[in-house]
């Protein structure tokens, strides 16, 4: 072959750009391939002391010891360590953590009811879920509940769980270990109803089980839940149905009744009651049996002033509207949404206009009928309520009482929500009739001391603010603005049953409001136990 065809090109191979040059010895070996990743030669690397053959971002630190390291992780941003004090209340201890990220949430202590092979992850998070279903249950806020399912879930030594509750879901996530797969459970909440008594006793095992020095096993708490959901309530039906009365014939003494009207009043509300009763018996839905229990107060108030009895019947109506009225879901409803539980807040809060509008309804039938057949009822009789201090403050008082009772609470908190409901009311008459400010900010300022007592009640005795506040808005409740609305709208002047409806909205919120700022008041200027105190989400600026 001549030099000139051997520098012609053979075949398309010859012309390829990877084609060594002339000159240039290449191994056959595949092996011998070099790449920028090669280590030089001569560079001894010094083999990995690890089980895994190539280290990775999960292998462990020569030197590193669980032992030695430190109890609680601080990043290399800065984030001071966090200290939570052991004197403090649970709930604030895991409310503090829940409003961290998980990075800097600090490790929980070895405890000893802890075996060595570890907790049964699936038995903890079952246990954990079905105290969360209880607390849930009773009307609890959702941040309570969640800061409940942590601090049972960390008493057993599960520190990577991640509580989310949605109204009548809760579910619960807990991570091993970084390369671990996820173990994760929910439970739905089928059935509600409201006993306080239940509440307290499982905020007690939660306590218990949050107190390093008590050693309660899965086997222990099992038995004590399953002794909480077989215990009755603590007051008879009967006990209840007087109670519904009692507290009615008090609301109507609050804006302005007789013992006449005391007695109407307390006869439509157990009348009213136990027509409720026999509809949830038939399986109707809440709202029906909130639209039945509302008609008879209603009724009676239309036939008195049908018969010309000299007796203000609209302080029967009001009286009878004071027993039905929410409360207790929409404070939570309200309390959620202040926390950043925006659904289970939305949930709520419909939950409470469907409520609402079954008693609208019934009530609106009953004044329709009466209109008609000539009942002559006064729209403008709030504008005649008079003060009278003494009678109210004792109206409001047993008010308080037999909201309690309604709530099945235990006998130990009865005296102290009654004095609660007591000073609400002295406030907000100090403030309305004598300081004449509007009624919303004196509701406001009162359900804010209600707030502020309750929660200062609860911390002194390690349990739930619920039972010290909830019955002591009683008093407080806009009865007499939703009746009156409802008047204006059946005589056909919707505009200004529109105003009055609206300003009993607004009345509401501030019971609410002034409930959630009173308790966040008291967390304030309370020792929690962290250097940047209980930290909630930064403000979004509107993005």
């Amino acid at each position: 072959m001549t030099e000139a065809e051997d520098r012609k090109p053979q075949s398309d191979e010859a012309r390829m750009a990877f084609r060594p040059p002339a000159g240039i010895e290449v191994g056959d070996s595949e092996s011998e391939t070099t790449s920028e990743f090669a280590l030089p030669t001569g560079l001894d690397v010094p083999q990995s002391t690890s089980s895994e053959p190539e280290g990775s971002a999960f292998t462990t630190p020569g030197g590193y010891s669980i032992e030695d390291a430190s109890p609680a992780f601080t990043p290399a941003t800065g984030i001071p360590r966090i200290s939570l004090t052991k004197d403090l209340p649970w709930q604030d201890r895991m409310r503090t953590m829940l409003r961290m990220p998980v990075a800097e949430r600090p490790a929980p202590e070895r405890m000893p009811r802890v075996e060595e092979e570890g907790p049964a992850v699936p038995r903890v998070l079952d246990l954990t879920l079905r105290i969360g279903e209880l607390l849930l249950a009773g009307g609890e806020g959702a941040e309570d509940v969640e800061a409940a399912m942590f601090a049972v879930c960390r008493s057993y030594g599960l520190d990577r769980c991640e509580p989310n509750v949605t109204f009548t879901l809760l579910s619960i996530s807990y991570q091993p270990s970084l390369v671990d797969d996820p173990v994760s459970a929910s439970r739905t909440v089928r059935r509600r109803g409201t006993d306080y008594t239940r509440l307290a006793a499982v905020y007690q095992l939660v306590d218990d089980l949050s107190d390093p020095e008590s050693h309660i096993s899965l086997e222990e708490a099992y038995g004590r839940l399953a002794e909480m959901r077989r215990n009755r309530h603590p007051y008879p039906t009967w006990v209840l149905t007087s109670a519904s009365g009692l507290l009615a014939g008090a609301a109507s003494v609050l804006v302005g009744g007789d013992l006449i009207v005391f007695v109407a009043a307390m006869l439509g509300a157990m009348l009213g009651d136990r027509l409720a009763w026999l509809c949830a018996g038939r399986g109707l839905p809440e709202f029906y049996q909130f639209t039945v229990a509302a008609m008879p107060p209603a009724a009676i108030g239309v036939a008195l002033t049908l018969t010309h009895v000299d007796v203000k019947a609209s302080a029967v109506i009001t009286g009878g509207l004071f027993a039905l009225l929410p409360g207790r879901a929409l404070v939570a409803g309200v309390q959620d949404g202040l926390t950043g539980f925006y659904i289970t807040a939305s949930a709520r809060l419909l939950e409470v206009m469907y409520f609402f509008v079954g008693i609208v309804v019934g009530v609106l039938v009953i004044l329709y009928f009466g209109v008609n057949l000539g009942a002559k009822l006064d729209p403008d009789a709030a504008l005649n309520i008079s003060p009278r201090p003494y009678w109210q403050i004792a109206a409001s008082m047993l008010l308080s009482l037999t909201f309690a009772v309604l709530l099945q609470q235990e006998r130990s908190t009865v005296l102290a929500v009654t004095l609660n409901g007591g000073v609400a009311w002295v406030v907000y008459g100090a403030m309305h009739y004598t300081g004449e400010f509007s009624p919303v900010a004196a509701t406001a300022v009162a359900a804010g001391l209600v707030g502020l007592f309750g929660q200062l009640m609860a911390r002194y005795r390690f349990a739930s603010a619920l039972p010290y506040t909830t019955a002591a808005i009683g008093p407080l409740l806009p009865g007499s603005a939703t009746y009156f609305g409802l008047l204006s709208i059946a005589q056909n002047n919707v505009d200004k049953g529109l105003v009055s409806l609206a300003t009993a909205a607004s009345l509401a919120m501030a019971i609410a409001i002034g409930v959630n700022l009173g308790s966040e008041i008291s967390r304030l200027f309370l020792r929690i136990g962290s250097p940047e105190k209980r930290r909630a989400a930064k403000r979004t600026r509107g993005f």
